[in-house]
């Protein structure tokens, strides 16, 4: 068959990019469009996203896809991280510069919270792990910071949503990403309006939820002509990155929790796919979530910090001086003694450190354990660090899904480090199968094929992942000296579940 073009938007909390797609029915490949930056702008000390950038950005890139595809792309869909979000008015007007979600206005607002509704009474209506970050907790922080604000708004998108209704016009939000904000009921599978009347949140704002490849509208005429593009379909995919990038998991086992994921990026989120969302007191406990994927299943997850110890570790050597490639990092940190420094990796002083390294520095310090002295000795305590709570969380998972796990796939921008690969695997003893590296772009534009009939399932979404490659097998090894390892482990981070 005659290859089929589709197109993603894939915005992370690094860059963004627009992908092009094309399908012959058994192969997917990618051609990226355009890359650009994203990140956090200071703004009067606050932290937003510069969305009209990241808009400027996109257009740019459907201009590239429209002199690459011509009239022949079939439909675009966007990704993006989750809990973050727009508010409109009733005229359609932006109200405010969107807040990132490190942003410090919602500092102690989590906690505070608690004393309204009982953690055990948000968590059974939710299920979504507790992280100061969670849109609920934006939403009661801007209650006290601009009220004024709240009260104009007439609609409420979270931000993948919001450039689809720039692209297309729609207003509403796509499943998969609803669920990041803890303000979904995951029992009802709509917002939780009780819930977020308690905080007197205003919930006329919330829109209708809709699930994965629906089909949002046309590409407005205006933006069809600017890119020299057809009026292609819009198409909510996954729109969150994870769940998008869950979809591509290349595994044999769909409908079985016998593999386990890590979408491996600025965060990792390791978790099962089930079939409903896991609400029990041990899940609780365990502070875990449960976040929307494909065809109304949940991903029993953990959020880990992931690698944004070594991102600002990383822009902290910079400032130093001291410019090193991810590769070569990586490079020193094999290089550098084992198990000399271990952090909890989702210690709160770790979530905004102005100096990452002097952050894990004092951690290791009031803990007794030695201090890394240079680049490689602090990219090595994150790895190892990473893959120790990496078992932690998988023992979490089996016991709360009951079933062992058999293999775990991670996907993302973090899979191409083989050696945080190997060290999981040996972590875990478990085969870590990594790739592919472009997951999430893989699953957006799955989800589309799927819409438009290309494909009929998620099984089939999945042997397309597999039969186009980019995946390599980590086998577990030195045994005993990650389990003695993951014991001083445990004992660092007893206290904190």
């Amino acid at each position: 068959m005659a290859e089929k073009c589709y197109l993603a938007v894939d915005l992370g909390a690094e860059s963004g990019r627009v992908v092009a797609g094309f399908f012959d029915g058994s192969r997917l490949r990618l051609e990226e469009m355009h890359r650009f930056s994203n990140g956090a702008v200071p703004v009067a000390d606050s932290l937003r996203w510069d969305v009209l950038k990241l808009w400027s950005e996109i257009l740019t890139g459907l201009g590239k896809a429209g002199t690459t595809c011509g009239q022949d792309a079939l439909s675009v869909g966007v990704d993006t991280w989750g809990v973050d979000y727009v508010l409109l008015s009733r005229t359609g007007e932006l109200l405010g510069q969107p807040y990132h979600y490190r942003d410090p206005r919602a500092a102690g607002i989590m906690e505070s919270s608690f004393s309204r509704v009982p953690k055990k009474e948000i968590f059974g209506s939710t299920g979504v792990q507790f992280m100061s970050i969670n849109t609920l907790y934006q939403l009661i922080a801007m209650q006290h910071t601009n009220p004024q604000l709240l009260a104009l708004a007439d609609r409420f998108l979270m931000m993948p949503d919001f450039f689809h209704w720039l692209l297309c016009g729609s207003q509403v939000v796509e499943f998969t990403n609803a669920t990041t904000s803890q303000c979904l009921n995951a029992t009802t599978r709509d917002w939780a309006r009780d819930l977020l009347s308690k905080f007197s949140i205003p919930t006329t704002m919330f829109p209708e939820i809709v699930q994965p490849g629906t089909v949002l509208g046309k590409l407005r005429a205006s933006v069809a002509e600017r890119c020299n593009i057809g009026r292609l379909s819009v198409v909510a995919p996954a729109t969150h990155d994870t769940g998008a990038a869950v979809a591509a998991i290349p595994t044999e086992k769909t409908g079985t929790a016998q593999w386990a994921y890590i979408s491996s990026g600025t965060w990792s989120l390791m978790g099962l796919e089930l079939p409903n969302a896991v609400l029990t007191p041990q899940a609780l406990a365990y502070n875990v979530t449960n976040e929307g994927g494909i065809d109304g299943t949940y991903r029993l997850l953990k959020n880990i910090m992931g690698l944004w110890l070594v991102q600002e570790c990383k822009r902290t050597f910079e400032r130093r001086g001291l410019n090193r490639s991810y590769a070569e990092l990586n490079q020193m940190a094999a290089a550098a003694p084992a198990f000399r420094s271990l952090v909890d990796p989702d210690d709160s002083a770790f979530l905004a450190p102005a100096d990452m390294p002097a952050a894990i520095g004092q951690w290791c310090q009031a803990r007794n354990q030695p201090v890394p002295t240079n680049e490689g000795e602090f990219i090595r305590a994150a790895f190892e660090s990473l893959a120790l709570k990496y078992r932690m969380v998988l023992g979490w998972l089996e016991e709360l899904s009951g079933t062992r796990v058999e293999v775990i796939h991670i996907v993302g921008g973090g899979s191409q480090s083989e050696l945080l690969n190997q060290f999981t695997a040996n972590a875990c003893g478990r085969p870590v199968v990594a790739g592919p590296v472009e997951a999430t772009a893989l699953g957006n534009i799955l989800v589309q094929a799927r819409t438009s009939g290309a494909v009929s399932n998620l099984a089939e979404m999945r042997a397309v992942v597999r039969a186009s490659g980019g995946v390599k097998v980590f086998e577990p090894r030195d045994q005993s000296a990650w389990e003695g390892a993951y014991a001083r482990f445990r004992d660092l981070v007893s206290m904190r579940v």
